[in-house]
């Protein structure tokens, strides 16, 4: 998937709840691939321009659910302090 892609898909799964601007998801996908947990390689769009696409290493699907298993703890502890169940 190409980086506006990956910002649609995320506007799209969050039902438009989250929108990632190009100046903070292009430098947030050059961590990543500095990380090793996306890898990159250039290719051409459905309106056939050049454009870069981005995948999901084996090291960075463990590292997501790592992050998922975070999360999931974090949202459960402010659950609890806020006394939702």
């Amino acid at each position: 998937m190409h980086g506006f892609g990956v910002a649609l898909r995320i506007q799209q799964m969050s039902k438009d709840m989250l929108q990632v601007e190009q100046g903070s998801l292009y430098p947030a996908l050059y961590r990543l691939e500095d990380q090793g947990w996306i890898e990159s390689e250039w290719g051409v769009s459905e309106n056939n321009r050049k454009a870069k696409f981005y995948s999901l290493t084996t090291a960075g699907r463990k590292q997501l659910q790592t992050e998922e298993k975070s999360w999931a703890n974090l949202s459960t502890a402010i659950n609890l302090v806020l006394g939702n169940t």
